[in-house]
């Protein structure tokens, strides 16, 4: 369970950068918003758990509803594997800046502050708006998966909380290095749809005929870790021989930025 949260949990790694990088987040200020944003994550992701664990343990066919939910996602992730998240349009951002007016400086890393005797929300409150907001996306993806791995919502639970608490020092640790998975979308894509027959399997084992085989832990353990092995060295074998290539964080919905846009951004952020 922790291994498919760890893997999944990357992926988060690469949004924190693109949301820092769209809010133009000044360096002292990243460790906050990684720690608020890890905070609302296990608070949001608790419920999802709690949630989860209740319909599956009072529907099974819930089991097949994960499945093609992971599946679904799968596809999407696939098929936008070489585009990232717009943060600005994401629903929870824009009712925010519909709720609140934002002021345009960080105001020593306060959420709101007065300005003219206005008070107003600061950019770092619509930044820890937009992680809350992308991992509600990420919950619905991660969560189903490691349900596919044990049914017990502790060990769920503590699995995500072990990979997100890891996130904040993986972060500083591995963001230079983010750019060099350039194959990580494709891997964590067949890593959820490798789950997600995972679940429907089971569903069929238990609700429609017992002699339908089911993939034991074992073998999802080895072909997890065997695809992230993979997805590494390729990855890193790839931007070795080609070193303008650079990794996205993959998108469930194609983006409103025309790809010349989005490598014209890239182009003046390397600058």
């Amino acid at each position: 369970g922790y291994i498919v949260e760890k893997s999944l949990s990357v992926d988060n790694l690469f949004v924190f950068v693109i949301i820092m990088t769209t809010f133009a987040v000044p360096e002292e200020h990243q460790h906050k918003v990684l720690t608020f944003g890890i905070v609302l994550a296990l608070i949001m992701r608790g419920i999802f758990i709690a949630v989860g664990a209740t319909l599956l343990n009072a529907f099974s066919f819930m089991f097949l509803v994960f499945g093609l939910l992971l599946l679904y996602t799968a596809v999407q992730l696939f098929r936008h594997r070489d585009e990232d998240p717009d943060v600005e349009d994401n629903a929870v951002v824009k009712g925010a800046r519909r709720l609140f007016p934002i002021s345009d400086e960080y105001h020593g890393g306060k959420l709101f502050a007065k300005v003219d005797g206005k008070r107003l929300a600061t950019p770092l409150f619509l930044v820890l708006v937009a992680i809350g907001g992308i991992d509600l996306l990420f919950a619905l993806d991660s969560i189903p998966a490691v349900f596919g791995v044990t049914s017990e919502a502790y060990i769920v639970f503590a699995a995500n909380a072990f990979a997100l608490l890891g996130l904040r020092a993986l972060f500083f640790l591995v963001k230079g290095l983010l750019d060099r998975l350039v194959y990580l979308s494709t891997g964590l894509s067949i890593i959820l749809a490798f789950i997600g027959v995972k679940l429907i399997l089971h569903w069929l084992h238990v609700d429609i005929d017992p002699s339908v085989p089911e993939i034991p832990t074992t073998l999802s353990l080895a072909v997890i870790l065997g695809i992230l092995a993979i997805v590494t060295v390729a990855s890193l074998v790839k931007t070795r021989k080609d070193p303008s290539q650079r990794a996205h964080a993959g998108s469930l919905r194609a983006s409103r930025k025309a790809p010349g846009a989005v490598g014209a951004s890239e182009q003046e952020r390397d600058r």
